[in-house]
């Protein structure tokens, strides 16, 4: 039985180092050895637990904030309800059960998840087994109608790819073999499209890392959006115009070796908001808030009170440790950001204004 790591190093023995983007699609999407195409990677028994995990709040709020959006946009009879790497589908379900007091709401929501991983696609089916989704694999298949979409820690995963800048050129970051391991390797000076507009604010030495394919998900989503209406949430850890190394691993809820076991944890980096915004076209984009931020102006200081209250003594204890850890400064309450794309004239989503 082989892995993805003597998969890996005889690649790169036939066709050479390879850049950061290809290693981390193959550690995470390769259909033998992927990491999100095994075990549900999401929970106490995965690498991580995101805040639909931690608590029903978050994926009620986030309902919410697109249903009152739906409404502003004129209650559209039929569209699409969408989200972008659904893990085992819990924020969707809690997402339905706040619509659901919305009428008309979840009767007109045709829904999508894009999900590429068919072990996670199991899970989200018996979670939402009330509700009937649909499933796809790229949001160019989203159907064309008015678009209301959450990603939730989607972007975090995409594939980047890492450059250095020289004194007159940019080295990239590349994945190389070294006596029978995975190594970081430098490319010769290259040059790319998207450098040069970093090049005023990029200092010799300073890594820059390019989100390619991000961009090209937010500029098929601004479309359907500008087309048809919508709107398209995102939550994720990161900031406004990133530079610096943000490549890491996470294995059973810790960091680790992102070259040591490949497949078997988790990779990401941090999201650039400042890219995404940049790669929205002719649509507007809110200002970029913290999760805290966010989650307090759709109430949810009222929420978890109503929730505490019906909690027993145990459930109580869990309950005011999930509401520190989605809001506290400490925990996710400011890593995590929240940015919004919405049709160019329409009021901003609620938790924006």
């Amino acid at each position: 039985m082989g892995s993805l790591r003597e998969k890996l190093l005889r690649q790169i023995r036939e066709t050479g180092p390879m850049a950061l983007s290809e290693y981390m699609e193959s550690c995470l999407l390769d259909p033998e050895y992927g990491y999100y195409c095994g075990t549900c990677p999401v929970g106490e028994k995965g690498s991580f637990i995101t805040a639909p995990e931690i608590s029903q709040m978050f994926g009620e709020l986030i309902g919410i904030c697109i249903g009152q959006a739906w409404m502003q946009q004129g209650r559209p009879e039929k569209f699409t309800l969408a989200e972008l790497g659904p893990g085992r589908g819990t924020l969707m379900r809690d997402l339905l059960r706040a619509t659901g007091k919305i009428p008309g709401f979840n009767e007109g929501a045709c829904i999508h998840l894009v999900e590429r991983g068919p072990h996670l696609r199991r899970q989200q089916a018996r979670a939402l087994h009330c509700h009937d989704p649909a499933w796809c694999s790229d949001p160019e298949e989203l159907p064309g109608m008015p678009l209301f979409l959450v990603a939730n820690e989607f972007f975090d995963a995409l594939p980047i790819r890492q450059f250095t800048r020289g004194r007159n050129s940019w080295i990239e970051t590349l994945v190389d073999s070294d006596d029978g391991r995975l190594v970081f390797g430098a490319s010769v000076p290259v040059e790319h499209e998207a450098l040069a507009a970093r090049e005023a604010d990029v200092l010799p030495s300073e890594i820059v890392e390019l989100r390619i394919e991000a961009s090209r998900i937010v500029g098929i989503l601004s479309r359907i959006i500008r087309r048809f209406g919508g709107t398209a949430v995102f939550v994720d850890y990161g900031e406004f115009d990133l530079k610096g190394d943000t490549f890491q691993a996470v294995r059973n809820h810790a960091h680790a070796d992102p070259l040591s076991n490949p497949g078997q944890a988790d990779l990401s980096s941090h999201v650039d908001f400042g890219a995404i915004a940049s790669a929205a076209e002719d649509v507007d984009v809110s200002p970029l808030v913290t999760q805290r931020e966010f989650l307090g102006r759709l109430g949810i200081e009222l929420r978890a009170r109503r929730l505490a209250r019906a909690a027993g003594t145990d459930q109580l204890k869990d309950h005011i440790a999930a509401y520190h850890r989605l809001t506290s400064p400490d925990e996710m309450g400011t890593l995590f950001k929240v940015m919004a794309l919405y049709p160019q004239g329409a009021p901003p989503p609620p938790g924006f204004d």
